[in-house]
């Protein structure tokens, strides 16, 4: 029987700002001391009362309106309660009957449509950390509240997702909005960007959806992929051996390459939702949703577009750059200093990125700049120094930040284009290769990229390539070789 993957994908993102989102402890959770950045709020000490933040208000609205949704007039948050050690208070204000956006939708690059359910605003929980005391070998947790009551924002997707892969485009595609709306940094390796998805299959052209599964803890687009593979496969494996799906929740586990039972799943009237009473519900007026619409910044779609229009990129090389803002940034940036657009887009989608693959590193955190990228683009673009040595001149302003110009006096890249000084070499060559010669002249074009490679072997890769062709196309065409 044939099967048809059914996914939804609930995404949560921290958003950037200044304080928590019901107290005014300082979010900047991830580079202080383990609880120093708590209060009686985010402790959930008696008697402390909530405030809400307006501006994490005001990202997620942005974030609804970018995401083509309806904004709610009134929004209120709700209690859901359940027992874990990261929930100081025993429950998480939350939002459940009344989301701040909802009907809204987001386009894959191929046309696919994938609805938006809702967008609504929580607080982050407090952070576990699991230890063993190497000397009696026992297992126990530590708990830094430092993240308790990060603004959190959720966006639940309707299950039209139908492969890994529309999982992974949607997820990208949902990221650079965030990152261009300037609400979330997006990081999924620093638990700023979260993906929770639900997974069920059902045999094609059947229109009731299976037993689904929640998947957790995938903390990259690369696991995302991996893990719904490996669920969809196993359902499969499951259904065809006779068997049940049950309805649970599974952990990825990246190091097995495999999905593990956790526990069963939960429904909604687990939580026991009701209305936070410590917290009023909020009027979301018409002029508020529309400054905040006029303040949204060029999204991802928009500026792709521009680009093509603009710099006569293929839609392609758009895409690339626009899939990250820092990333379109840097692009702009450097063309702003003279640099050819399109070799400008060719040397970031290739060694630039390669470098900062191999690195592990985001391009916001790399040493070469604009700057930088635009002055190599230059001296090769001038003939001062080969394709090959300005590759060589990024790699190493990679590493440590040298400025272009002196690393090529300094490692002696600069290319030979003097025809003088070339004309000897080019003799020498030409006499130590007859057969070579004899060939060109027969018509065996290939010949000529021999000799061409001679001269830069002779040359240690200095000699500049097309002037090196054209004084050997002009020796070998305009005199006899004795």
């Amino acid at each position: 029987m044939e099967y048809e993957t059914v996914i939804g994908l609930e995404v949560h993102a921290q958003l950037l700002t200044q304080s928590k989102m019901f107290c005014a402890c300082p979010a900047d959770y991830a580079t202080a001391p383990p609880n120093t950045r708590v209060c009686p709020v985010c402790l959930g000490l008696p008697g402390a009362l909530p405030v809400a933040g307006l501006s994490a208000i005001e990202s997620t609205i942005a974030t609804g309106l970018a995401l083509n949704c309806q904004i709610a007039e009134q929004t209120r948050f709700d209690r859901k309660n359940y027992f874990y050690p990261d929930l100081m208070k025993g429950y998480q204000i939350s939002q459940f009957q009344m989301p701040i956006a909802h009907g809204g939708w987001l386009d894959l690059r191929e046309g696919n449509r994938v609805g938006i359910i809702r967008v609504h605003l929580e607080e982050d929980t407090a952070k576990l950390y699991h230890r063993s005391d190497l000397a009696t070998g026992q297992s126990y947790s530590l708990v830094d509240v430092n993240r308790a009551g990060v603004p959190l924002m959720e966006i639940v997707s309707d299950p039209d997702l139908r492969s890994p892969e529309e999982a992974r485009q949607y997820l990208t595609n949902l990221r650079s909005i965030l990152q261009f709306l300037g609400v979330s940094s997006g990081n999924m390796e620093e638990g700023a960007f979260r993906c929770d998805a639900n997974v069920s299959i059902r045999p094609v052209g059947a229109q009731e959806f299976g037993v689904k599964v929640e998947i957790k803890n995938m903390n990259s687009f690369r696991a995302v992929y991996r893990a719904l593979g490996y669920e969809v496969d196993r359902q499969r494996n499951v259904l065809e051996a006779g068997g049940k799906i049950e309805q649970e929740t599974r952990g990825w586990d990246d190091s097995d390459g495999r999905t593990k039972g956790q526990r069963s799943k939960e429904f909604a009237h687990d939580y026991r939702y009701f209305p936070e009473p410590d917290l009023p519900p909020i009027e979301i007026k018409h002029e508020w949703v529309d400054r905040i619409r006029t303040d949204l910044p060029e999204l991802p779609n928009q500026r792709r577009s521009r680009l093509v229009a603009q710099y006569g990129l293929s839609d392609y090389d758009a895409g690339l750059l626009t899939n990250s803002r820092p990333v379109a940034d840097f692009y702009e940036d450097t063309v702003s200093l003279g640099a050819n657009p399109k070799s400008v887009a060719n040397w970031m989608s290739g060694e630039l990125f390669r470098l900062l693959n191999s690195s592990g590193i985001d391009i916001s955190q790399a040493t070469t700049s604009p700057s930088d990228l635009a002055a190599i683009i230059e001296l090769t673009a001038s003939g001062k120094i080969s394709q090959q040595a300005a590759k060589s001149v990024l790699e190493q302003n990679f590493r440590d930040g040298r400025d272009p110009n002196k690393l090529v006096e300094q490692l002696g890249l600069v290319q030979v284009s003097d025809e003088a000084a070339l004309g000897s070499v080019i003799d020498e060559v030409v006499t130590s290769n007859p057969k070579s010669v004899a060939d060109y002249r027969a018509g065996k074009r290939k010949a000529l990229g021999f000799l061409v490679g001679q001269v830069m072997k002779a040359t240690r890769g200095k000699a500049n390539p097309k002037v090196v062709n054209g004084l050997l196309r002009e020796r070998l065409d305009g005199s006899d070789i004795s």
